[in-house]
């Protein structure tokens, strides 16, 4: 192997090659380098929404309330947006999970997005929906507290500045916006899934 070839060897040969020869092959070893792909395709697909809002004219977003805070997520995440449906609990699960319910003939575990960032627990509202994510390979639906249709932002409307003042949502965020006198932090969804809590919740 040349020195250039050497260079060009990523984390995933790194981190197949540390397995020892003499190793039997398992499940779990030849599973992992697909999960790597996942992952390295989840943070690809962040890349490029990180992207769109640093470089397009225009960028279009969903629009929701969480608590007292409005925000915006990228309208690819999100699938469909329907109301709180019936659930059926998780025994032992943590309390931003609650429940899985039927969609289309699939189980769709709901998270209560509030209480997944630490904010304090609500009563249901009329006004409550859940965002079902837009994912061939995970299912969920985040609950928020009110939807507020689609808005579009321009690059005069950034402000980077204002995610440091975001909390526990900083690590989920994509960039911030301003308008009208109101910070709209924009949040994604695809980066919330790949967090460690979630991806320990199983789902």
């Amino acid at each position: 192997m040349t020195a250039e070839q050497q260079s060009n060897v990523g984390p995933m040969s790194a981190q197949i090659s540390a397995e020892p020869a003499s190793a039997a092959p398992d499940t779990a070893a030849m599973l992992q380098p697909f999960d790597l792909l996942l992952a390295l395709e989840g943070q690809l697909r962040i890349a490029r929404q990180e992207q769109a809002i640093g470089d397009a004219q225009a960028w279009n977003g969903l629009v929701f309330r969480l608590r007292r805070r409005w925000l915006v997520t990228p309208r690819q995440d999100v699938r469909e947006v329907i109301a709180p449906p019936k659930l059926t609990r998780v025994p032992g699960a943590k309390r931003w999970l609650l429940g899985v319910a039927n969609l289309h003939g699939n189980l769709l575990p709901i998270i209560d997005l509030g209480l997944w960032l630490d904010q304090p627990a609500v009563a249901t509202g009329r006004d409550q929906r859940v965002l079902v994510l837009d994912s061939e390979r995970i299912a969920a639906g985040f609950l928020v507290d009110e939807i507020g249709g689609h808005r579009q932002f321009g690059p005069n409307d950034q402000r980077p500045e204002l995610v440091q003042d975001c909390g526990t949502m900083v690590p989920y965020l994509l960039g911030a916006f301003s308008r009208e006198g109101r910070s709209w932090p924009a949040l994604s969804l695809h980066k919330l899934t790949q967090a460690p809590a979630f991806i320990a919740a199983g789902m």
